[in-house]
């Protein structure tokens, strides 16, 4: 059995993954450099290649993704009976805490500290604001979110959750909602972050009605996806300062453009979809770690963990 292996792994976890599977044939290469031929005869592909190469993988029954996300691999890209994984579970330590440094920066306008730093200039900027007793709206209670929610509960905040569907609520989330209760929970927020996949159903779930429902002065985070916001809605809003700011790893477009006002904006924080990724070292060991144990359960015909829904591209 050939399993391509399209993650950074050096020689130490590259030798975890193999301890239990010497007699399978591991290949490594980086996403970049793959080529179709590469893909004749093998059945395993661990992380992301690009979704156009599939086709060519005329021998594959299983597709594990590096990232949470399944945007591009849902719409026929897969050869039919293929089965699609993705690494849910892998981010939320990673983006929870750039959430939350992105959030202090804003609020304690250590961004305008920063800028100061490089000019050598000894100056105030004027009041902070506190995160303690927030009331921080969620939207997406997955991994990322409900760690997100977790971790700001333990600041001192209101958590509130919203999710598609009905669920147990998760330690450290006060209240959870499903989609039909948003509308009736922004107006209440001082914080609203979102942590969406980009798929046809979240295409702009936070538009101009809804940046218009947000309480005067609260803040926005979003780390899921660009699509999932109206930015030129946001912009007005932050423009007008009926938001106090906004922190954004993810634009529409991405990346955002040079000329954007965005970039000069004393009130956003703008990170590059750095969030994620392999920027935290720990995120890889993680991946590393789904893989492993779906690939022992692969082997034996167990389930496997974070099966993707084709029709709606979240975990089953």
């Amino acid at each position: 059995m050939k399993v391509l292996v399209v993650l950074p792994l050096n020689e130490r976890q590259k030798e975890k993954l193999e301890k239990n599977f010497w007699h399978k044939e591991f290949i490594y290469c980086m996403p970049e450099a793959v080529t179709r031929e590469m893909l004749a005869g093998v059945e395993v592909i661990l992380g992301n290649i690009p979704p156009q190469l599939l086709k060519s993988a005329r021998s594959l029954k299983w597709l594990q993704l590096s990232n949470a996300g399944t945007e591009g691999y849902c719409d026929g890209a897969l050869p039919e009976g293929v089965i699609l994984t993705n690494a849910t579970g892998a981010y939320g330590l990673a983006i929870s805490e750039h959430m939350i440094g992105m959030l202090f920066e804003l609020q304690k306008k250590l961004n305008l500290y920063c800028l100061n730093q490089a000019a050598h200039l000894w100056k105030q900027e004027g009041h902070v604001r506190v995160i303690q007793g927030s009331r921080v709206l969620v939207i997406g209670m997955g991994n990322i979110g409900t760690v997100f929610a977790q971790k700001m509960k333990a600041l001192g905040c209101k958590t509130v959750g919203i999710k598609r569907r009905d669920g147990r609520k998760p330690e450290g989330v006060d209240d959870l909602y499903t989609l039909e209760r948003l509308e009736q929970q922004i107006p209440r927020a001082d914080i609203v972050a979102m942590c969406l996949p980009g798929n046809k159903d979240t295409y702009h779930l936070m538009n101009r009605e809804r940046i218009g429902m947000m309480k005067k002065g609260a803040v926005l985070l979003n780390v899921g996806r660009g699509s999932t916001l109206d930015t030129e809605a946001l912009l007005e809003a932050l423009q007008e300062e009926r938001l106090s700011g906004a922190a954004l790893d993810v634009t529409d477009p991405e990346p955002l453009p040079e000329n954007h006002p965005f970039w000069d904006m004393k009130n956003v924080i703008i990170t590059p979809h750095s969030s994620g990724g392999f920027s935290l070292p720990e995120t890889l060991e993680q991946i590393l770690d789904i893989c492993i144990a779906n690939l022992e359960c692969y082997l034996v015909k167990r389930p496997l963990r974070n099966v993707v829904d084709f029709k709606t591209g979240y975990c089953q």
